[in-house]
């Protein structure tokens, strides 16, 4: 055991965490190093990462392709504003962006979190319909059991009752929170509201396939056919929100390829720079972009955060990119699937578990109550492993690169654990 550094001791004091109450929070761990699929703690433990720091590091910490992509760009120019400059980096990521995306999902705007991107696309919405003239169509549809980010509007379109995000309830104007439609009688629902209020509501915001940090509840592609048609029916927008299903997590690069369908906005983050930097974008289809496209400078998308398409991060999102172009993703996300059914099936026959649920790579186990978070944590570290439930949820989002003896390792531990629980 190390000794705990001055830096930790004198910092903690002034450090304000997520998602932690400071006055009974246990103190965080302390990590030096990171390689490949694990975590390398102060005093020596090696931690199995079952969550790839949020789902970002989908080619393993401290991939080489992509460092080195990175330091060359920090020889040459680690930021430079993006108000009425250009930069190489930044360009060939849109152009590349746009050619992996479906159809005429070609003009990218970027941002630097998901939480901003989420916010960029429902202001886009907004004013695509001003800027055509109709100026009562302010107002979204989600969905129970949704995340969307932490930010003041991104809230308000969150699950009001099952996130984190109750006590603002009313604080932001109150959007349409409703059922997926995941059958006939919650289509024909979703169907009603949607012929009685079009007229205020710009868009549908939807996490396609998977809804991640609302539980990981899992919904088949036909929703989003579903969703696709009832926007195109009563006129409005259709945004994908695939901060955390983009990148191969769900087993295709875009979750919504499962689908065949595409939405009018879509907003990437998470995996888009393998896990190294901050990013994120909304990308808009060519009719969204045009409704700006004017000679009239009041139509212009008046948005514009300052480190936005920081030439570092878009160095490494190009790498990243290069790594999915090789195609061995494909085969990984398939063999962590086998791996997650195999080893979390065990789940099924403990007392308190609800549901077991995977898809591409991602594993999850529903309980039939809220965990003591921390309390799991540390008990899963006391296995050689770092998974950080949520709520009812264990879940397990490893690196792509994970091996077979890695994700045996946490897909035991989580069984491990939760049966002592």
């Amino acid at each position: 055991m190390t000794d705990t550094p001055e830096w930790y001791e004198t910092g903690a004091r002034h450090v304000w965490r997520p998602y932690t109450q400071m006055k009974t929070a246990r103190p965080p761990l302390n990590v030096t190093r990171t390689e490949g699929a694990t975590i390398v703690l102060s005093d020596g433990r090696v931690l199995i990462d079952g969550v790839a720091s949020w789902w970002t590091a989908c080619h393993g910490y401290n991939h080489p392709h992509i460092a080195m992509a990175i330091t060359q760009q920090l020889a040459r120019a680690p930021h430079v504003m993006f108000g009425g400059l250009a930069h190489e980096p930044a360009y060939r990521l849109a152009r590349r962006l746009a050619e992996l995306l479906p159809g005429d999902l070609d003009h990218v705007f970027f941002a630097e979190s998901g939480s901003v991107a989420v916010e960029i696309a429902m202001k886009m919405a907004i004013q695509y319909w001003l800027n055509r003239g109709l100026t009562g169509k302010t107002r979204f549809v989600s969905f129970l059991g949704g995340y969307h980010g932490d930010t003041l509007a991104t809230m308000s379109v969150c699950d009001p009752e099952e996130g984190m995000h109750t006590i603002f309830n009313g604080v932001m104007p109150p959007q349409h929170v409703v059922a997926l439609p995941r059958n006939a009688a919650s289509e024909a629902t979703l169907d009603a509201l949607l012929a009685a209020h079009h007229g205020e509501i710009a868009a549908i915001l939807v996490e396609p396939l998977v809804q991640g940090a609302g539980g990981m509840v899992l919904h088949p592609p036909e929703v989003l056919r579903r969703l696709r048609a009832l926007a195109d029916r009563h006129g409005v927008l259709l945004i994908f929100d695939e901060i955390f299903t983009g990148f191969g997590r769900t087993g295709t690069l875009f979750a919504m390829e499962q689908a065949d369908v595409i939405p009018d906005i879509v907003t990437l983050s998470k995996a888009l720079t393998g896990g190294t930097l901050p990013l994120s974008c909304a990308v808009a289809r060519t009719p969204v972009f045009d409704a700006f496209w004017s000679d009239d400078p009041n139509a212009a998308l008046m948005h514009g955060p300052t480190y936005m398409a920081n030439p570092l991060a878009c160095a490494a999102a190009n790498a990243s990119l290069d790594l999915f172009a090789d195609g061995t993703w494909h085969a990984n996300v398939a063999r962590i699937s086998d791996g997650l059914r195999a080893g979390l099936e065990p789940c099924r026959t403990l007392a308190r578990v609800r549901d077991v649920r995977v898809l591409g790579a991602i594993g999850a186990v529903e309980l039939d109550h809220v965990v003591d978070s921390t309390r799991l944590s540390e008990r899963f570290a006391a296995e050689g492993v770092w998974i950080r439930p949520f709520g009812r949820i264990a879940y397990l989002t490893p690196a792509f690169v994970v091996s077979d003896a890695e994700l045996a390792k946490l897909t035991s531990a989580i069984v491990r654990v939760l049966s002592e629980d």
